[in-house]
C-alpha cells in the first residue's frame, strides 16, 4: 500500500519575469519537510511548476499524493485535461502555438507517472496556513539571493 503524502506548493516572482523562488511542504503523518529554491531569471508560472516538480522529486518511493496549489495554471493542466491535449497535439495549444514551459511539463508528467497524484486548488494569500507557509518559503528564497 502506498504512503499517503500531502504536498502544498507555491511559487513567487519579483517581477514577472524576474527573480523567482518556490516553496513546498511535504507532510506524512506528523512529519513535515519544507523545501525551497531560487532562480535568478524566471516567471511565476515556472516557479509554480518547479515547486510541484521538486516536491514530487523528493519522494523516495511511489506514493499516493494530494497536491495543493494556488496556481490555476498547474492544477487546471491536470484537472481540465490541458496536458492530455497538449501531448496529443505535439505540445501545441489549440491556437497552434508552442506550449510554454514544455521542459517543466515533461518533468512533472514523468514524476506524476510514478505516483498517484490528485491536484487540488486552494485560494492564494488567504487563510490556509500551509499555502501561506509555502508563499513565505518562496519569498524568503528570493530575498536570500542577490
Amino acid at each position: 500500500m502506498q504512503k499517503k503524502i500531502t504536498i502544498y506548493t507555491d511559487g513567487a516572482c519579483s517581477g514577472n519575469p524576474g527573480k523567482g523562488g518556490w516553496g513546498a511542504m511535504l507532510m506524512y503523518g506528523d512529519a513535515v519537510r519544507e523545501l525551497s529554491g531560487y532562480s535568478p531569471a524566471t516567471t511565476n508560472n515556472r516557479m509554480e511548476l518547479t515547486a510541484a516538480i521538486e516536491a514530487l522529486r523528493a519522494l523516495k518511493e511511489p506514493c499516493s499524493v494530494a497536491l495543493y496549489s494556488d496556481s490555476s495554471y498547474v492544477v487546471n493542466a491536470f484537472r481540465e485535461g490541458w496536458l492530455d491535449r497538449w501531448t496529443r497535439n505535439n505540445w501545441k495549444t489549440a491556437a497552434k502555438k508552442n506550449v510554454e514551459n514544455t521542459d517543466l511539463w515533461k518533468q512533472i508528467l514523468e514524476l506524476t507517472a510514478r505516483h498517484t497524484v490528485t491536484f487540488h486548488k486552494v485560494k492564494g494569500h488567504s487563510d490556509n496556513p500551509y499555502n501561506n507557509r509555502c508563499d513565505e518559503l518562496a519569498r524568503q528564497a528570493i530575498q536570500k539571493k542577490p
